[in-house]
């Protein structure tokens, strides 16, 4: 057998491929890696005790910069949490125009993992691909929030702004559109040799350790287990819409490309129905007090991000601000299993794996 001198390596955190601002410590023995250690926190920006500070409606735009390429779900879950602790009711519009948003971030935020993952194993055009598409929703939201990235566009009890005229028509032809720009994405690459060959039965991982690990989101349904709190424990008007929970069996990188895309399609066939059913008139903000006082008491309430199971904690003292407020983000979660996923693979599998994984490093870090 031959042996060979161990070497430590740093991946990150200025590697363009760890997705921000990530840091990964491995040990190879020639090529194979023996030990993994992700070292986090250099986004940290201490959210949760600067909230401890603010009244509820301030709070909203530190929410926009955890997981800032799906900020309207983290708009939303704080919104959800501060209403179902004072028990306030959102009109129906209103509820809406959130999905509409929160399932055009999702869409957007599934092309930003399709577009960077394939970039990250060496292909240049689906990227740009999937940056021209994600433009289209970015103009989209721009139009209804003012803004491209941080929206800020969810308040307690409703949204800051109603729809602009005629901008649900525009989302109504949007999913067309892009429904056929998904199959010129899977010809592009889905049935790829050279991806087959990087992604299919790599980073493979079992239903138990999924669950063990506290996964969710794709990489928890990529190993078979049907669970998307949009309709197992239906929020907002989620109820309302019929679409499927994607899922695939084989638990490996392909089977979490493949899930992102699907939901990509189920997210559209939301926003499709939503179009039809969207009120012609009514309010879009409930009767809220200028200054939110909760009520003492804590509550929790938890939603499917793009990235999984994003929960949201908070503890009251009757005052305007809360007395503790903590957030259960599903990249931190989801990073856990890296370290198990990494020990025996080549190095060449490194990044196929990280990137399958799909982090945010603003929520990781928190």
């Amino acid at each position: 057998m031959i042996r060979t001198e161990e070497m430590l390596l740093n991946v990150g955190p200025q590697h363009p491929s760890t997705h921000g601002v990530f840091r990964l410590v491995v040990k190879i023995d020639g090529e194979i890696i023996t030990e993994a250690t992700p070292v986090i926190g250099y986004l940290h920006r201490g959210t949760e005790k600067i909230a401890e500070d603010l009244q509820y409606t301030q709070i909203i735009p530190y929410t926009d910069r955890m997981d800032y390429l799906s900020a309207m779900t983290n708009n939303y879950v704080l919104c959800h949490a501060v209403e179902t602790m004072t028990g306030i009711q959102v009109p129906d519009r209103a509820e809406y125009l959130r999905v509409m948003a929160m399932e055009l971030g999702r869409v957007a935020s599934h092309l930003v993992a399709w577009g960077t993952y394939i970039l990250d194993l060496g292909a240049t055009s689906p990227f740009i691909y999937a940056f021209r598409d994600r433009e289209m929703i970015i103009n989209m939201l721009n139009e209804l929030s003012g803004a491209r990235l941080t929206f800020n566009y969810m308040r307690v009890g409703g949204v800051k702004w109603d729809a602009p005229e005629g901008w649900v028509d525009k989302v109504r032809e949007f999913v067309p559109y892009l429904r056929e720009q998904l199959k010129g994405y899977h010809d592009l690459v889905s049935g790829n040799e050279i991806f087959l060959d990087r992604v299919k039965g790599v980073g493979v991982y079992s239903k138990e350790d999924a669950i063990n690990y506290s996964l969710s989101g794709p990489n928890l349904r990529s190993t078979g287990v049907k669970w998307d709190l949009r309709k197992d424990e239906p929020y907002s008007i989620y109820d309302r819409f019929e679409f499927k929970t994607v899922t695939r069996e084989t638990g490996d990188c392909l089977a979490r490309y493949h899930v992102r895309l699907e939901e990509i399609e189920e997210s559209l066939n939301i926003l499709e129905q939503a179009c039809e059913q969207f009120p012609a008139e009514g309010d879009i903000l409930a009767k809220v007090p200028k200054i939110i006082k909760a009520p003492k008491g804590e509550a929790f309430v938890r939603i499917e991000s793009p990235r999984g199971e994003i929960g949201c904690y908070i503890a009251s003292n009757g005052k305007k601000e809360p007395y503790r407020l903590k957030f259960r983000r599903p990249s931190f979660y989801n990073l856990q299993i890296l370290p198990k996923l990494l020990v025996g693979e080549n190095i060449a599998n490194l990044i196929a794996i990280l990137g399958a994984i799909d982090i945010v490093l603003g929520e990781v870090d928190g």
